[in-house]
């Protein structure tokens, strides 16, 4: 998600195109990112107004027929005509005010408001305050409705006759019966497992409607709401259709629940549907009802016999306080009830864990104990990061961040003055709507759950609803113009609702264990040992919370789906906003109309253009980001699992995956720890790297930003700079007129979706760069840390995404080391060599002859240092032009400071691999021609693959030709990784077909599996519109082959160069170096490039001295052959034939590499 906008521009896209009009004009919706990703300009004149006229009739047309839509579905036809009315009066700037009354001039001079004008405020404001009252008047109506909890049912109804009859007999001996006892004699039924046979396409459907089901329950745990959850427990186990819906954790979830209250009966109750269901009780349904026993003090014959049965069922004691998850106090009740029975029990110390040490060949080094190591500190004081790290506390508690926009500031001028006061008038009277109405929404969904269905209740009560509102107003502040498809804003919704639910962690004892931890990092500071940051962290005895159970897709997207709703039913404005001359009346803020995209009938929520203007007139300058969205400003929690690290209270996965994915992480969780370790480490290795902004490099982009840009630059232009509408009777109004013709309108219907496109894209790159430099400006006096986690191929990204070291050549240039080094002897040579690589002007040379060529230039490089935007501008026609700019200045610094070598850089240098994919094919297949031609033989000149191979083919008129004829040059040439791809690709294919995805194991110990399966429709009826959507992550589908059999080589591939990324950056934490990566990108001091470049040779080599492609049949072949019920399948027997021919290798010699110079330059 990307950040939200609280205030507005005043022009925005509007005023340079035409972006909506008629519907017919609408031939295609972009393929933008989401809502988050969006915004218009902040910068606004007056003299643009006119370009509004014609586009205005026509938008509000569009808005008025989607309204005639709505108040007919109500009846209200009268309704209509008022709207229609009001729509013609709307004057033709599309602004808030009387056209008399708009500014005019580039000053904007204030407008003198009529009397006229004030007295339709006054009316408006009437207009709100009778709404409010009116909905205030329903508020003893939703009091008086909360008498669904009377109806919540407790008994269960049991489809055994036998236990149905035990249960009433029970009932009518109590109290004589104690219900512990009852609970002994229950245990001791035998269960009778019911029969759930279903095909395989119902057995789809069911675990999908099982994970809702089970969804629903922990959250009404978590909301405070156990009895709601039982009572849908006891009215599904009631129907036997939908008893097969209930499983085991179901029936576990709500005893616990009822445990932790010490309600035997009702926990009584749920064993009694658990046996009726055919279920064996487990661990933790006996560790629920000793837990209740223990907090009611009950006599410890019930507790013996309770025990006696559970040894019988093959449980032991000892597993209740090891295998079963349960908090400290849990823990104790239930040792007091066992102790009741057992005096002398006392809970075995869990066994010392084996060595948590990796065994990987590839990090011996990096965990053998040496006391001689000296890992890298950070520059900052234990007292400086302690400060750093309440900072990050209070960002994180309060879940957002609001920044500054960077766009130009407006003249305060009294319209503006005046739009922003009418906004804070409307968001005060919509914050005290959208309460009520989610009031109302969370009755009516408590009412549905009432009957015995699970419902949203829960999720809604997740947030508080003063938190909900305002989530509601942010998503409708960063609403485009023209609009966004309602079930991207459902599933964005849905996504920010899961995210804010963070962990209650005891920010205590958080503090306390990350104060310990910080003296490992200080540089005040020091530690018994030398370690890493996780072996430190783990040493410290922190405990780790289980892991967050994903949520349905189709929860995230019903839950995101019914809080639009309400924000589109609640939202309303003073029609005068629109037309000022009509009558006063509220009409709605947002439209539901639908619109093609891709030849797909969308449905979209719309913004009325009359409250596109008021915000564009506003010009509010603030950008909301989440917490997560920005970077930390203290070092990130390292990792010590694949669901425990990076920021302090908000949970994050190692893995990142698609919501609601569990494959991903059920093979993390499944992996023993020590194999993780690597991995583990190598992501708290980058994300502990501390940065800087380049402030000199900011300032110029700020300067570019808020004028008109400069694409060519990588600085996007302003939306005013977008393609105009066209002019005359080809206007969008004249389009409209009767004779014109259908040739006429098609042509200008093509030619505005065309400018629309365009436009769409420029709003985007805008956006994209206005959060970016935004960010940087806000952070340009901090230090800050940005946390990595990894994809599912294990390649790393910082969790941050709209400022990081990832992006385009501008957003590099903006970040420096935060910690810097003396440049030493060879440090300004590598400045050099940096600076002429990032040029692209002698690729094909020798490094002494770049460092001669920055000599021979330096004239230019001084110049482009000190009068960048005056001089001879020589950095601009670079190939990265900002990141050439950073270091000419850095190296202007350098030449101009006494003694160079001691001259402290924070600037980082990098050093690439020569297409990294093939390097890493020739390595695997040993092949010499291929290994030569990208240099990972020694040469002393840098070989180019794709010039080598174009150099044998003639050049072609036939472009494709051309192209064609390169690949299968290239082919010719890496025979070897032909045969390897061929054979990576058939295995994918066949362990498709025996319908399994893809899985293997990276060199480091890293498990990965292809997230590629058959889509699965889902629906969300009822609303607004029903929401149909495919999910290709669906587990219990079959595989997609296709993509299962594309996708294996390349990541395959892919997996391969993050472990080389990984060794390299862990041996040189353990050299002390700074070390961070853009996949095949290395960057450090410039101080450091020797070293680091002989590390990550080193890496190389002996990462690909594996035998990794046997390693990966064998795998292969125990992971999908070795299943006796299936080894006799036509597929499987081919399948193990495939993976017993792995391809043969070639004669190259992999210590070449080390002696390579332009293997990574």
């Amino acid at each position: 998600m990307s950040a939200l906008r609280c205030g507005r521009g005043a022009a925005g896209l509007r005023r340079a195109l035409w972006p909506k009009g008629h519907p017919c004009f609408l031939a295609e919706e972009g393929t933008l990112g989401g809502v988050w990703g969006r915004k218009r300009s902040l910068s606004a004149s007056a003299c643009e107004q006119d370009r509004r006229k014609g586009c205005g009739h026509a938008e509000l047309l569009e808005v008025l027929e989607a309204r005639v839509r709505q108040l007919q579905a109500e009846g209200t036809a009268e309704e209509v005509m008022v709207k229609r009315v009001a729509m013609a009066q709307a004057p033709e700037a599309g602004g808030i005010w009387p056209p008399r009354q708009a500014p005019v001039g580039a000053e904007g001079a204030a407008p003198v408001l009529s009397s006229h004008w004030v007295q339709k405020l006054d009316k408006d404001q009437q207009l709100i305050e009778k709404r409010l009252q009116q909905l205030e008047g329903k508020l003893p109506k939703i009091v008086e409705k909360s008498t669904w909890e009377k109806r919540l049912r407790m008994e269960p109804r049991l489809l055994s006759r036998k236990l149905a009859g035990q249960l009433q007999q029970w009932e009518r001996k109590r109290p004589q019966s104690p219900w512990e006892e009852q609970l002994a004699r229950l245990l001791q039924e035998a269960p009778k497992k019911l029969s759930r046979e279903a095909d395989e396409g119902s057995e789809s459907r069911l675990e999908g409607q099982r994970q809702k089901l089970l969804a629903f329950l922990e959250c009404c745990l978590l909301t405070g709401h156990l009895p709601l959850a039982h009572h849908v427990l006891v009215a599904q186990h009631s129907r036997a259709p939908q008893q097969q819906l209930l499983t085991l954790p179901m029936y576990n979830t709500v005893m616990l629940g009822w445990a932790r209250q010490g309600s035997f009966k009702e926990l009584m109750y749920v064993f009694f549907m658990l046996k009726d269901a055919g279920l064996a009780p487990d661990l933790l349904s006996y560790a629920a009802a000793l837990q209740c026993m223990g907090r009611l003090d009950q006599d410890a014959g019930t507790i013996r016999r309770c025990l006696k049965q559970m040894e019988q069922d093959g449980l032991s004691l000892q597993g209740l306080f090891s295998a079963v998850p349960l908090s400290t106090g849990e823990r104790e009740e239930l040792l007091r009830a066992v102790r009741k029975a057992r005096p002398a029990f006392s809970p075995q110390p869990p066994p010392p864990p084996p060595p948590q040490v990796n065994t990987s060949p590839l990090l011996q080094e990096i965990y053998a104990k040496d006391p001689s190591v000296s890992y890298p500190k950070l520059h900052l004081s234990l007292k400086e990061l302690q400060g750093l790290f309440r900072q990050q506390l209070g960002v994180e508690m309060a879940t957002t961040v609001t920044v500054e926009s960077v766009e130009k500031a407006p003249l305060l001028t009294e319209e503006v003055l005046q739009a922003r006061k009418t906004l804070a008038a409307l968001r005060a009277e919509w914050e005290s709507v959208l309460s009520l109405e989610l009031q109302e929404t969370k009755e009516s969904e408590a009412r549905a759950a009432a009957e015995g269905r699970p419902s949203l209740f829960p999720y809604l009560c997740l947030l508080s609803e003063k938190e909900l509102v305002g989530l509601l107003l942010q998503t409708l502040q960063a609403l485009p113009s023209h609009g966004e498809s309602l079930f991207f804003l459902a599933h964005e919704l849905g996504v920010r609702v899961l995210k804010r639910k963070r962990l209650r962690n005891q920010v205590e004892e958080l503090e306390q264990r990350y104060f310990e931890y910080l003296h490992l990092l200080a540089s005040d500071t020091q530690v018994a040992e030398p370690c890493l940051p996780r072996q430190h962290w783990e040493a410290l005895g922190v405990p780790e919370a289980p892991p967050e159970q994903p949520w349905p897709v189709s929860v995230l997207v019903q839950l995101g789906k019914q809080l639009a709703e309400v924000l589109v039913r609640a939202v309303q404005m003073p029609s005068s906003l629109a037309a000022p001359r009509g009558p006063s009346t509220l009409i709605p803020v947002l439209y539901h109309v639908y619109s093609f995209r891709s030849f797909r009938q969308i449905g979209i929520l719309k913004p009325h253009p009359a409250f596109t203007q008021l915000q564009e007139t506003a010009a509010e300058r603030t950008l909301i980001f989440e917490s997560t969205e920005v970077p930390m400003l203290c070092p990130p929690l390292p990792w010590t699992s694949p669901h425990s690290g990076a920021f302090l209270l908000s949970p994050t996965k190692m893995m990142r995956s698609l919501e609601g994915t569990q494959q991903h992480q059920l093979l993390l969780e499944r992996c023993p720890p020590a194999e993780l370790h690597g991995a583990l480490d190598a992501l708290t290795q980058l994300g502990n790297c501390a940065w800087r902004v380049n402030g000199r490099v900011l300032d110029l982009v700020l300067d570019l930003f808020r004028d008109k840009g400069c694409p060519r630059l990588g600085v996007p232009a302003p939306p005013t700079e977008a393609p105009r509408p066209p002019e005359g009777r080809q206007t969008p109004k004249g389009c409209l007129l009767p004779e014109a013709s259908p040739a006429d309108k098609a042509e200008m219907r093509r030619e505005l979706a065309r400018r629309l496109k365009v436009a769409r894209e420029m709003q985007s790159l805008r956006a994209d760069a206005l959060y970016r430099l935004s960010l940087a400006q806000h952070l340009r006096n901090h230090v800050f840390w940005l946390p990595h986690n990894m994809d599912f191929r294990g390649r790393t990204y910082p969790c941050s995404p709209h400022f990081n070291h990832l992006g385009s050549d501008l957003a590099r240039a903006l970040l420096e080391f935060a910690q810097g080094r003396p440049l030493g002897p060879h440090g300004l040579d590598w400045l050099k060599i940096h600076l002429i690589n990032l040029t692209g002007l002698k690729k094909r040379e020798s490094l002494q002859t770049r460092r001669d060529y920055a000599d021979a230039v330096m004239e230019d490089i001084l110049d482009s240092a000190e009068r960048p935007m005056t001089g001879r501008k020589w950095w601009m026609e670079a190939d990265e032009p900002w990141q050439t700019l950073a270091c000419c200045m850095e190296i202007a610094q350098v030449v101009h400071s006494p003694d160079p070598t001691t001259y402290i850089s924070h600037f980082p240098v990098h050093q690439d691999g020569s297409c990294n994919g093939l390097q890493h094919y020739a390595a695997l297949g040993r092949d010499s021609t291929g290994a030569t031609s990208v240099n990972l033989s020694p040469s002393d000149l840098p070989q180019d693959v794709y010039s080598e191979v174009a150099a044998q083919e003639f050049v072609w008129e036939a472009s494709h030709y051309l192209v064609r004829q390169v690949f299968n040059s290239l082919q010719e040439m890496f025979s070897g990784t032909r045969s390897i791809q061929r054979w990576l690709t058939e295995s994918a294919r066949l362990i498709s077909l025996t319908g399994s995805a893809v899985e293997w194991i990276t060199p480091l110990g890293v498990p990965i599996i292809q997230p590629y399966h058959r889509d699965s429709k889902v629906m969300i009826k009822g609303g607004l519109q029903s929401l149909t959507f495919s999910s290709s992550v669906d587990t219990n589908q079959k595989p997609n082959t296709l993509k299962q059999k594309n996708g294996f080589p390349p990541n395959f591939i892919h997996s391969l160069d993050s472990t080389h990324m990984m060794l390299t950056a862990l041996y040189c934490y353990r050299k002390g170096l700074t070390f961070v990566s853009v996949h095949d990108c290395f960057w450090t001091h410039a101080a450091d490039v020797g070293v680091m470049n002989q590390v990550c040779r080193e890496q190389f080599v002996r990462l690909h001295s594996q035998p990794i492609l046997h390693d990966l049949s064998r795998f292969l072949i125990k992971r999908f052959c070795s299943d006796s019920r299936t080894s006799k399948s036509m597929w499987v027997s081919r399948l193990k034939d495939t993976l017993l021919s792995v391809p043969p290798t070639g004669t190259f010699d992999l210590d070449q590499v080390k002696r390579s110079t332009f293997f990574f330059s």
